[in-house]
């Protein structure tokens, strides 16, 4: 399997779980939601070192930068292993961690499958992992890892410098 399609149509989201900026539950988002513009969505597992030593600060870098641009951002937790650290109570502790009041949702494999639905349709291999979905609902980017300062600059905005830490 390949992962990370590109350039194919972005699936609707079925991830049942979220909560919203503020951390309050709410009904399942959708990608509409997310505004007309390019979509931002990161892939994370509580229990995943990268996704707290880079996948996170690289998130919080682009949604500092490109918030109230007409990027929609979205975090989910793809739980695939760590069941019992995955939780979804870890979704507001990682949202208030780092500062970020954006929805976040909690998905698992349904019953009779392997993965959860975000990890099927989007063909992600794990985390962290990004995926970006430009303003014609087509994906643009998938992958493990992304230069923020690049991204920013390919987007014509000036970039700053990124530190992870």
């Amino acid at each position: 399997m390949q992962f990370g399609s590109l350039h194919r149509t972005a699936p609707e989201l079925r991830v049942q779980h979220w909560i919203d900026g503020k951390g309050q539950g709410r009904p399942p988002l959708t990608l509409k939601e997310l505004g007309e513009g390019m979509k931002i969505l990161f892939c994370f597992q509580h229990a995943c070192p990268g996704c707290h030593s880079r996948g996170f600060p690289v998130l919080r870098y682009l949604h500092h930068h490109l918030a109230g641009t007409g990027v929609g951002f979205a975090a989910i937790q793809t739980v695939f292993e760590d069941f019992k650290d995955n939780t979804v109570d870890k979704l507001a502790i990682n949202q208030q961690r780092y500062h970020l009041a954006i929805p976040f949702g909690h998905d698992v494999a349904r019953e009779g499958e392997t993965y959860p639905s975000f990890m099927q349709d989007y063909r992600s291999a794990g985390t962290p992992w990004f995926t970006i979905v430009g303003a014609d609902n087509k994906v643009i980017f998938a992958d493990f890892g992304l230069d923020p300062r690049r991204f920013i600059e390919a987007l014509g905005h000036e970039s700053v410098a990124f530190d992870a830490d």
